[in-house]
């Protein structure tokens, strides 16, 4: 199964005012540095990047994200995707009036009604993120585990009636080591379109994503890795 408008996403993820990669998750393996956030945001604008993923690292590690970052990604004008600490309705109406586009949940998403609080006030705006760490559901900025298969929570997503998923192997993410495919194709039958992270170092991934039947990926480290540049992912998944 193909899927037709395949959208290639470049990560900012930013940990103390910088843009940075982290191998697996961990604050204190750091991979890459990318600099001033927004620079490295208007360098995937100017590539033609038609949407942004930003992650507040440090409102991911404290649970607590601020608008301060979010606003000034915003205004480099492509359209942004923000995660990182937010699990209360009022984190993610703050995001909104911020100017995000989409507000991407994960350890929230979990806890008893909060998804259809969070839908009825945010709808489609909500991505809900299913962060995996051998096998299981992982929460809390990946810190911690829990006893949910990642179908499971799919399901319960669908259920509930979130729009998109992102799918991440968080032993992968920032590893250049390729994608999980097993992972993805245990969500993927859920029937909700899946944007994959985690792994993906070249563009016969990126391929491999799409046939697969992701509606997109994230990618962080093999952009600022120069495994290869946005224009030619692109170029590569036109067709």
């Amino acid at each position: 199964m193909l899927t037709q408008q395949f959208e290639v996403i470049p990560a900012v993820d930013v940990l103390e005012g910088r843009a940075v990669r982290l191998r697996g998750g961990r604050r204190d393996a750091v991979t890459f540095e990318g600099g001033d956030p927004v620079e490295l945001a208007r360098r995937f604008a100017a590539e033609g990047a038609r949407r942004l993923h930003v992650v507040d690292l440090d409102g991911a590690f404290s649970g607590a994200p601020s608008t301060g970052l979010l606003e000034r990604l915003v205004r480099v004008g492509v359209p942004v995707q923000v995660g990182g600490g937010y699990r209360s309705v009022a984190a993610v109406t703050a995001a909104l009036g911020a100017g995000a586009d989409r507000v991407i949940v994960g350890t929230a998403a979990l806890s008893p009604g909060f998804l259809t609080d969070v839908l009825g006030v945010a709808g489609d705006h909500v991505l809900v993120a299913i962060d995996v760490a051998d096998g299981k559901v992982t929460v809390g900025g990946w810190t911690e585990g829990t006893d949910v298969t990642p179908a499971a929570f799919a399901r319960h997503c669908s259920a509930a009636g979130v729009t998109r998923l992102l799918v991440t192997s968080t032993a992968r993410d920032g590893s250049l080591e390729g994608p999980d495919a097993s992972l993805l194709a245990a969500v993927l039958p859920v029937g909700l379109p899946v944007l994959a992270a985690g792994g993906i170092s070249s563009l016969g991934d990126l391929t491999a994503l799409r046939e697969l039947g992701c509606e997109g990926a994230v990618v962080g480290s093999a952009l600022l890795a120069g495994r290869f540049t946005l224009p030619e992912a692109q170029a590569a998944l036109t067709s």
